[in-house]
């Protein structure tokens, strides 16, 4: 089965009663094919196309502004962090639904950081998928139970603050949203800010968020441009002072 011919683009929000549109991001022809031919059974949802990596995935994204993208995570040239970050930035009515088989910490954090609003693994049903992908296109978070029992453990651990980060990108905050943040930074720039304080090189940092060096270099300079700061020194300072990181 290959893909409905889409619709003209949108915002990226059907209008209501209309079916979800939906696009699938994989790298594995096997499995992209096969969700292609599973989901597009679905009632009340519509594929409108196949990626084969991140950087595909936000191509078509913005060709096609699809409800819900279904990204898969360990992609080459891009992968399904990166590609969440950048759809958050440039789509922000497509949401997106991370359908992976790695479901590590690392991983659920960083995807939930990036703005990911649903996480399951690859062992769903076709039921959990559509839960997931209508309650996403709805505004809602859906994660595997195993992801929640996870935040929860992290929130009982003492990792409040990256835990608040994803559940705040991820649409799982309560209503009253995250805290306000100094000279309109995002989450994101908070969470680099506080791995340059900890002594992180950009490629440590980017290693850490699974996003390309690239990626962190543009959010230092957003950081610089918002701050008015100059150099890493003063990044480090402005961190501590602001109480977005502290001293080990």
């Amino acid at each position: 089965m290959t893909p409905a011919d889409p619709a003209s683009p949108g915002t990226g929000t059907s209008p209501p009663g209309a079916p979800v549109r939906v696009l699938i991001a994989d790298d594995q022809k096997i499995v992209r094919e096969g969700l292609v031919s599973l989901i597009g059974l679905l009632p009340g949802i519509e594929v409108v196309g196949a990626a084969v990596d991140g950087d595909d995935a936000v191509r078509q994204a913005g060709e096609l502004s699809p409800d819900v993208v279904l990204m898969d995570l360990n992609m080459p040239r891009c992968n399904g962090v990166e590609a969440t970050e950048r759809l958050r930035e440039e789509q922000p009515g497509t949401r997106v639904v991370v359908l992976t088989t790695y479901s590590d910490d690392a991983w659920v954090f960083s995807a939930l950081q990036a703005g990911a609003r649903g996480f399951l693994t690859k062992d769903a049903g076709a039921d959990e998928i559509h839960r997931a992908i209508t309650a996403v296109a709805a505004g809602q978070a859906q994660l595997d139970p195993s992801v929640q029992r996870r935040l929860l453990d992290a929130l009982g651990s003492g990792r409040h603050f990256a835990v608040a980060q994803a559940a705040g990108a991820s649409g799982a905050a309560a209503d009253s949203g995250p805290a306000r943040l100094p000279d309109e930074l995002t989450p994101r720039e908070v969470e680099v800010l506080g791995h340059i304080a900890a002594g992180l090189s950009n490629t440590e940092i980017a290693t850490t968020l699974f996003v390309s060096e690239a990626t962190v270099k543009t959010h230092i300079n957003h950081i610089f441009t918002k701050t008015g700061l100059r150099d890493r020194a003063q990044l480090v300072g402005y961190a501590f002072r602001h109480g977005l990181a502290t001293p080990s």
